[in-house]
């Protein structure tokens, strides 16, 4: 089946909704690129199980959709053509070097991990997830913000460095969000966290 890249960047979103949802292999990709940075189709079939003929099938509808883009090539030009992230949200990061995932790419693979929960290592059948609700003014919310980038900072290191890494850790995605409740929510207090999920 052939599917037609976006026309304009306001189509971009439903076009990156249609390249995830129920495709395995894509939502697959998506979190090899996340974790690796880059591959080519042949070492994502390698990793994944897959054939290279279906995983470049996939990383090109992925790069159709806006969501990958092509990485330099080592050496130049010639050999495998390597795949990497092209998050716009990427663009626009923090100055200390994180990252932004889509709410598409957070959604499909925050839904993977509930649907596998149960199928995963006895550690990680438990969910840190949580929202609440919290009283802040401008200033503290920055405050706040500030705090959790400071404290994830000290993490870095194991991005590009893989023996500073434990041997159980994993990649794991951070989603915090701060934004002000719109006028005539109501007030909460009183109201326990909601778990997310």
């Amino acid at each position: 089946m052939s599917e037609s890249p976006p026309e304009n960047s306001a189509a971009r979103p439903t076009a990156a909704r249609r390249a995830l949802p129920d495709h395995p292999v894509r939502v697959a990709l998506l979190d090899l690129l996340a974790e690796a940075g880059a591959v080519t189709a042949t070492q994502a079939a390698a990793r994944l199980g897959h054939s290279s003929g279906l995983c470049s099938f996939h990383l090109r509808q992925l790069a159709r959709h806006g969501l990958i883009e092509e990485a330099p090539r080592a050496g130049g030009r010639g050999g495998p053509r390597p795949w990497q992230l092209r998050w716009e949200g990427a663009r626009t990061a923090p100055q200390d070097g994180f990252t932004a995932l889509t709410r598409d790419l957070e959604d499909a693979a925050y839904r993977r991990r509930l649907a596998e929960l149960d199928q995963g290592p006895a550690e990680w059948r438990h969910d840190e997830s949580f929202s609440t609700v919290v009283h802040l003014t401008p200033t503290e919310t920055a405050e706040v913000a500030a705090a959790v980038h400071r404290l994830l900072a000290g993490f870095r290191e194991r991005d590009d460095d893989r023996a500073a890494r434990p041997a159980d850790a994993v990649p794991v995605a951070v989603v915090a969000r701060f934004f002000p409740l719109p006028p005539g929510t109501g007030d909460p207090a009183g109201v326990e966290p909601k778990r997310a999920g």
